[in-house]
């Protein structure tokens, strides 16, 4: 990585870059699990986004992965499907919802903020 972000300034970022027009129709709960890091969740809900740390009960998807990856991927220095193959990032659960997360949350958004 070019520079040193930490997980939780991305996490702290992730509701100003949320796409609520992409998320509609959308009601899902998306774990983070950090191998050397703090876990999170990303809930949807009537085109709403709420990030939390920790576990939740019951989520539809649990993406297993480094913080670094986590970093790198939502900073779009890797591609998220690349990650995927190369074994840097596992799926658990609805692994169809996961590849929505590009849709969801704005790269660009962020820069104007």
């Amino acid at each position: 990585m070019s520079q040193e972000i930490s997980v939780s300034k991305v996490v702290e970022k992730l509701p100003s870059r949320f796409v609520s027009q992409n998320a509609v129709d959308l009601e899902a709960v998306f774990q983070f699990e950090l191998e050397d890091d703090q876990n999170f969740y990303i809930e949807i809900k009537d085109a709403q986004c709420n990030v939390l740390t920790g576990d939740h009960d019951d989520p539809n998807v649990t993406l297993i992965m480094e913080a670094e990856t986590m970093v790198s991927v939502i900073n779009g220095e890797k591609d998220g499907m690349s990650a995927f193959l190369s074994g840097q990032l596992r799926a658990e659960g609805n692994i169809m919802l996961a590849t929505k997360l590009g849709k969801l949350f704005s790269r660009e958004k962020q820069a104007d903020q």
